[in-house]
């Protein structure tokens, strides 16, 4: 995806409608969806090879070419004809976010573009220490992709760390990671979240197939169910909220960097939890690096301490 920002100030209401008319004084230009997973696995220090579509448009090329700037692989990210790129433009005002404006197209690519992906994934397993599912519900990953680029990884024994959306939900079995947020949980399950209890999250972690689930809870922090390790309830770390846009793709970056380098489920979720304070304290959607988040964990062990 790409996003777009609209920078202005408000000073009068439009006399064709009750609402505020935006004086554009800054335009840019951004990395969004799983592009931005890939930022921040680079700003992590990892490499990033990047598999997915986009529209044969102008957002398309500038999606293709600012990965390139941040040092992503594109040679997996096909052009469809029938389809325009994603594109996400926010207009903000006094730091103020007005309204957004999305272009895009959600219906499932057909099965050629599906075989191409999956061609470019195998062509990725024997050189992969980790893969990334990062779904939106745009209409990519389709069911059998998934489930084909799962086995695939389970094949080469690499970790996957997965990041569902509600219209293909249970479609994940079997990912090392299962990544949710509070609501998209509730959403699937069609009940309320009991993250606080451990008997609970091992019982959705069996019906969602999963090695672990990390569900993230935004200001609560973060609770893990591991098949290892049991359950572990991760604290926020966040001192300050500026910006909570892209928090989500940060922890799953560093889920997927941690497991690549033969770290565990715990350990990343502990430094996730660190990153995402560090990113919500930035404006926009940001990457971290390890010594921001170093820091920030250096600076929480000195506050326990004390």
């Amino acid at each position: 995806m790409l996003d777009r920002y609209l920078i202005g100030s408000v000073d009068r209401v439009s006399p064709e409608a009750p609402v505020p008319v935006v004086l554009v004084e800054q335009e840019s230009w951004s990395l969004g969806g799983a592009g931005n997973v890939a930022a921040n696995v680079i700003a992590l220090g990892a490499g990033c090879e990047v598999v997915g579509c986009v529209g044969e448009d102008e957002e398309g090329r500038q999606v293709r070419e600012k990965l390139s700037e941040v040092g992503a692989g594109t040679a997996g990210v096909l052009s469809a004809k029938d389809r325009p790129t994603t594109v996400k433009t926010r207009i903000m005002a006094r730091r103020q976010h007005v309204t957004r404006i999305d272009r895009e197209a959600s219906s499932d690519i057909g099965p050629a573009q599906s075989d191409a992906l999956l061609n470019a994934i195998q062509g990725l397993c024997p050189s992969t220490h980790a893969f990334v599912l990062q779904d939106y519900n745009k209409g990519v990953l389709v069911p059998p992709l998934i489930r084909s680029c799962l086995d695939a990884a389970a094949r080469n024994s690499v970790p996957t760390v997965v990041d569902p959306k509600r219209r293909h939900f249970f479609e994940f079995g079997g990912a090392t990671v299962f990544k949710p947020n509070a609501r998209e949980l509730e959403d699937a399950l069609g009940e309320r979240l009991q993250a606080e209890d451990p008997s609970w999250m091992q019982q959705v972690r069996q019906r969602l197939g999963c090695g672990s689930l990390l569900i993230t809870l935004g200001e609560h922090g973060m609770a893990v169910q591991s098949g290892e390790v049991g359950y572990l309830r991760v604290p926020t770390m966040a001192r300050e909220v500026y910006d909570v846009s892209g928090a989500g793709d940060t922890v799953t970056a560093v889920m997927a960097v941690v497991l690549a380098a033969g770290g565990t489920v715990v350990e990343g979720a502990i430094l996730a939890n660190h990153a995402a304070a560090v990113e919500v304290g930035k404006a926009g959607v940001a990457t971290v690096t390890p010594e921001e988040i170093l820091t920030r964990h250096r600076a929480h062990i000195q506050e326990e301490r004390t």
